[in-house]
């Protein structure tokens, strides 16, 4: 694996043993409170980054260009701020919730920006 495809699977990674832990912490506590920022990080994380991981891999010409390399950084910074202003709002903090906001949007761009890009390239006429 190299580069957008790599740097999404590293991510996978470290979103799966955060989401992991935060299952074990929430069952060892009994405190289940969590549960809607663990279901996110597994999937809205862990999967979703794996899958673009992959479909890069697939299409390692797509995955060099730069719109690939701008969709793998709107999506892990916004990924990673949708997650913890996610824990902190459900911490108890709903002051918060404006930048919980402004993630999910950019979040939410970058799953566009991934259909823009990925769309074409499984459409392509061999």
């Amino acid at each position: 694996m190299q580069g957008v495809a790599r740097n999404f699977f590293t991510l996978a990674i470290i979103y799966s043993l955060c989401g992991m832990a935060l299952g074990i912490h929430m069952a060892m506590s009994g405190d289940h409170g969590q549960m809607p920022t663990h279901a996110h990080i597994m999937v809205a994380g862990w999967l979703m980054s794996a899958v673009f991981a992959f479909f890069y891999h697939l299409f390692p010409a797509v995955g060099r260009t730069t719109l690939a390399l701008v969709h793998f950084w709107l999506t892990a910074i916004s990924g990673i701020g949708l997650m913890i202003g996610l824990f902190v709002m459900l911490a108890g903090n709903p002051a918060i919730e404006p930048v919980l906001g402004i993630a999910s949007i950019g979040f939410y761009a970058g799953m566009l920006l991934f259909a823009f890009i990925a769309l074409p390239a499984v459409w392509e006429k061999p």
